[in-house]
């Protein structure tokens, strides 16, 4: 590793992927690190954007993409998408060459299916980077590990104490996860990451993408009626009235279309809803829970400031939980992990359900202070209770939760007699 690199979760499952695949994508938002984290394990690099070459590199491309692709292996190939024949280069490249650990690709955007001629199954294996999770910031002390809990949901974890404040914890989401932000010597200057961040994707990003030229400013209306929404069920047409209260000329395919590019951005980040048979399967909502990538991003596009949040605890709830669902991410990806979450026109909900690819998962629900971790434990325990009767009596067969957990912005952990486990986030780890 390079001195001053911070280790990144995804680090060993990079060297894994390269030690079973010929190539490996590493997709994701600008500034996340993708770059920095593929130099730490590739033997040559080739930079599309750098701007003293990518005219030739792009001509190259178009003659001879394979000559883009000389040099020690893993060879780096950064922001492919600028050259999509390269997709198709790299795959021939692996079916010809054979062997592992041949190239690294890294994308800040989804490209066109149309433009690739194969998927690059077998030969290509994509993984998704998020920005920091507060562990790999050096915030969280990282002193109970998710993996250890799926391996031992008894393991002892009472009395382990956080070392993050509520301000602390409302600086880091103001701030976000993106790594060049950490080296800055003011708050202030830690801070201008994300909203720098968020000015590109509305000046450039947005209309870049695909090549449909978008309104900076109503890019910016978007991401301000997501962020007004953040971790709640809104619908598309709630986003549209709200943007449309301001532009009364953006019509639903215009949203659409604003939408899908801010997704290919990998800047939204939805959760999708789980639906079990615990229910009526019309009493459980099905639409997508919106999000970001990171919480900072919503944080910006609001203009808000550790100063105005701290003073607004109802509104912080939200984006903490989107910084949770953040670190989650990042925690469970070595373990196949993905998200959702439930919610049922009873109320009965779980801010999140943390599924794991061999089928094991946790019912997790996330509570900012004290006050509201009884209502979160009651409404697990209600889950639990609801799937274990729905396969005695509908012979389902629902796995019961693995681990039921409350993630808070608090300072102990302990685990409950009726095996709750209430975990401030600042002592999580992969």
């Amino acid at each position: 590793m390079a001195p001053g690199y911070l280790p990144r979760i995804i680090d060993k499952l990079l060297e894994e992927r390269l030690n079973a695949v010929g190539a490996v994508l590493i997709a994701g938002p600008k500034w996340c690190g993708k770059t920095t984290s593929a130099e730490q394990q590739a033997r040559s690099v080739l930079k599309l954007q750098d701007p003293d070459m990518t005219k030739r590199y792009l001509a190259t491309a178009d003659v001879k993409p394979s000559l883009l692709l000389q040099g020690e292996n893993p060879r780096l190939i950064d922001e492919w998408q600028m050259a999509p024949v390269l997709w198709d280069a790299v795959r021939t490249a692996v079916d010809k060459r054979g062997g592992t650990g041949l190239f690294i690709l890294t994308g800040s955007t989804t490209v066109d299916a149309s433009t690739i001629m194969h998927s690059g199954t077998g030969r290509i294996s994509r993984m998704v980077m998020h920005p920091m999770s507060l562990y790999e910031s050096n915030e969280s002390n990282g002193k109970i590990s998710l993996n250890a809990l799926f391996q031992d949901p008894t393991l002892d974890i009472d009395g382990i104490m956080s070392d993050l404040s509520i301000n602390d914890l409302v600086f880091s989401a103001c701030r976000g996860g993106w790594p060049s932000s950490l080296d800055k010597k003011t708050e202030k200057a830690k801070l201008f990451e994300a909203q720098n961040y968020v000015a590109n994707i509305c000046d450039s990003d947005a209309s870049t993408v695909d090549g449909v030229k978008r309104s900076p400013e109503r890019v910016k209306a978007v991401l301000q009626s997501y962020a007004r929404n953040i971790s709640t069920l809104a619908t598309n047409k709630t986003i549209l009235e709200d943007v449309s209260s301001n532009y009364v000329d953006i019509s639903e395919p215009t949203l659409f279309s604003y939408l899908d590019a801010l997704e290919r951005l990998y800047v939204i980040e939805d959760i999708p809803a789980w639906c079990p048979s615990i229910r009526s399967a019309t009493a459980i909502r099905s639409g997508k829970k919106r999000g970001f990538v990171d919480p900072s991003i919503a944080v910006a596009a609001l203009s808000l400031s550790p100063e105005v949040l701290l003073q607004d605890m109802h509104t912080f709830g939200f984006i903490f939980e989107c910084l949770c669902i953040r670190d989650l991410r990042v925690y469970s990806s070595a373990m196949g992990g993905r998200v959702s979450y439930y919610h049922d026109r009873y109320g009965l909900e779980a801010d999140c359900v943390l599924h794991l690819d061999d089928g094991r998962y946790a019912l997790i629900e996330f509570k900012l202070g004290n006050r509201g971790i009884e209502e979160g434990i009651a409404h697990l325990l209600e889950m639990k209770q609801l799937i274990q009767q729905a396969n005695v009596e509908k012979q389902a067969k629902i796995r019961e939760p693995d681990l039921m957990i409350v993630i808070t912005g608090g300072e102990m952990a302990y685990t409950r007699n009726d095996g709750v486990k209430i975990i401030p986030i600042g002592c999580l780890k992969d």
